[in-house]
């Protein structure tokens, strides 16, 4: 944008507007940053009035966790299309943050760029699983993320009847919504930012993983379902890029960490320990019920009639999701007595193990496979199978024990902020929003808040307005074939009600053309945008004029129209 440098300070300001999941990768402090602009917005604050909520805090911590849970299920879906915000290039991307990280080292952490962690994605091709092999290997998507308002206002599109995010919009929900309706304390939930998903571990009881909509406990975690095999899927694979807590960040290309590092060591011996089990024989059974390869090494021995008999155990699970009983826990003969006698035989298979023999080793002594000797004594129960036993004593050992890929404490410079956030329960939104601006200049998530919250009150419009210009590719596309009047009439037809209701804040112009919505001033800015496109060398200016925003361009009025946003002594000139 003219006369706007492109310094580091102003690229960060301006990447708070857009919150693209690369930027948050440049610039992790925006991650906490968009948690506050949702922790500020009014539209989580009126959850509370939700009958769904009432008497909310009675209620005992987890069953206020997944209350909120089944509320985020119910009004918002996930969306990861590529249509939503657009695409650019690689290395137009990688020539914008050239000055904060390496080309080189973007590439090999950020799944835009080349990163290759999860063998299972890579294994389908990313590009097709996302549908970018339509377009050149250059092609990449903006992935923008989302402020509550943004998700809401998704109803308002079509195919959609709630709201919708991403994996880092709906991390952040969940982390305003902890605090403003849950009453969980920030302190005690951390965000994990991996190369291709985010989620939130929250510090109660053994903890609580909540990953995309869905919330695992440890006990879930290792039940062997297929939701928790999708949950298990980025901390397995993934190296932890960023974790984010009210304290600050830790990211692990960067050498100077804010978050405080006591908090960090803590939440790094919790997750570890919530991420880790003996092996029980309910545990090996959770195991074997997700690894259908390792199931066809076992049977069930059972009694009919005073008489042994066996089962394949890959039948018992086959029955298992037929019925309400399990292969694992105290209600296999139910299971058991609940499958035709035609499935059994009189003698057990001689390349197959009694499943019920190793359960009786186990009850009497669990492993921890952590410990390579326990690993190895494993192998010595699992002889005299079809699969080789070291391997499959290897594959229950990772089942049992995932090992985090968390920032490494050792490599980093704790550096504390110079003013805490410090939000407390009991504070109301209006508290919360005074202190925040009062910490502005000692704590940048704060700072970025206001940006993320399009507050233009509070912040230089001009990095809103780089960002508009710069990256909002959809509503470009979108009227590409649309002459200039015809622009003007489109925007007039839709709603002129904004996404943001305070006088303020402003959409994005992307916002505007998704949702159809669009104060005046919103929709002046977002024909800009497409305008400047086609006649690059003009001078364009929105100004307000009697309840009207209107559009110049080289110092004549193109159109006016319809405003109420709070911009009488503003004028916009780019």
């Amino acid at each position: 944008m003219t006369g706007y440098p492109d310094t580091k300070e102003n690229e960060q300001k301006s990447a708070a507007v857009t919150l693209s999941d690369m930027e948050i990768f440049v610039f992790p402090e925006l991650m906490y940053s968009l948690v506050l602009a949702n922790i500020m917005s009014p539209s989580i604050w009126k959850w509370l009035d939700d009958p769904w909520f009432a008497n909310f805090r009675r209620l005992k911590p987890y069953r206020r966790i997944q209350r909120l849970k089944q509320y985020i299920m119910d009004h918002y879906v996930f969306n990861l299309d590529l249509e939503t915000w657009g695409l650019t290039r690689q290395q137009r991307e990688l020539d914008r943050f050239s000055g904060f990280l390496p080309p080189e080292v973007i590439a090999k952490s950020n799944a835009l760029f080349g990163y290759h962690g999860d063998s299972y994605y890579f294994d389908i091709d990313i590009r097709t699983h996302f549908g970018l092999d339509k377009y050149g290997p250059e092609v990449i998507p903006y992935w923008k993320t989302e402020t509550v308002e943004a998700m809401d206002a998704f109803r308002f599109r079509d195919n959609f009847t709630t709201g919708a995010g991403e994996c880092v919009s709906l991390a952040a929900l969940y982390a305003a919504a902890l605090f403003v309706v849950a009453g969980i304390p920030l302190e005690d939930v951390f965000l994990m930012a991996t190369p291709l998903h985010s989620q939130n571990f929250v510090d109660w009881a053994d903890g609580v993983l909540i990953n995309n909509r869905r919330l695992v406990t440890k006990a879930m975690w290792f039940n062997g379902s297929q939701i928790s095999g999708q949950a298990r899927r980025a901390l397995e694979n993934e190296q932890v890029t960023i974790v984010s807590h009210p304290t600050g960040w830790i990211h692990t290309l960067y050498p100077d960490a804010t978050i405080s590092e006591s908090a960090y060591r803590s939440f790094s011996a919790k997750l570890s320990e919530f991420l880790r089990s003996p092996l029980t024989p309910e545990l090996l059974g959770n195991f074997l019920r997700q690894n259908s390869r390792c199931q066809e090494c076992f049977v069930l021995r059972c009694g009919f009639g005073g008489h042994e008999c066996y089962i394949p155990l890959e039948m018992a699970f086959r029955f298992e999701s037929e019925t309400p009983y399990f292969v694992t826990g105290q209600t296999r003969p139910l299971l058991l007595e609940n499958i035709p006698r035609e499935f059994f035989a009189a003698s057990r298979p001689s390349d197959r193990l009694v499943l019920n023999d190793l359960e009786t080793v186990l009850d009497a002594a669990p492993l921890d496979l952590s410990d390579p000797k326990a690993v190895a004594e494993l192998a010595t129960h699992l002889q005299g199978a079809t699969i080789p036993a070291t391997e499959m004593a290897a594959a229950t050992a990772r089942f049992a024990v995932t090992r985090p890929n968390l920032p490494d404490v050792s490599a980093k410079r704790f550096v504390t902020l110079e003013k805490q956030l410090e939000i407390k329960d009991g504070m109301n939104r209006e508290e919360i929003i005074a202190h925040l601006e009062s910490i502005r200049d000692g704590n940048l998530m704060a700072d970025m808040a206001f940006y993320a919250w399009r507050d233009m009150s509070r912040t230089d419009y001009r990095p809103f307005l780089k960002a508009a210009l710069e990256r909002n590719p959809v509503c470009v596309e979108g009227a590409a074939n649309f002459s200039t009047d015809e622009i003007f009439a489109l925007l007039d037809e839709w709603s002129d009600e904004s996404i943001y209701p305070e006088p303020f804040r402003l959409a994005q112009p992307d916002e505007v053309w998704n949702f159809r919505h669009g104060d005046g001033w919103e929709k002046a800015v977002t024909a800009a945008t497409i305008l400047r496109k086609r006649f690059s060398k003009s001078q364009f200016a929105v100004k307000f004029l009697n309840g009207f925003a209107a559009l110049e361009m080289d110092g004549s009025e193109l159109h006016r129209f319809r405003s109420v946003k709070n911009f009488t002594e503003m004028e916009w000139v780019f």
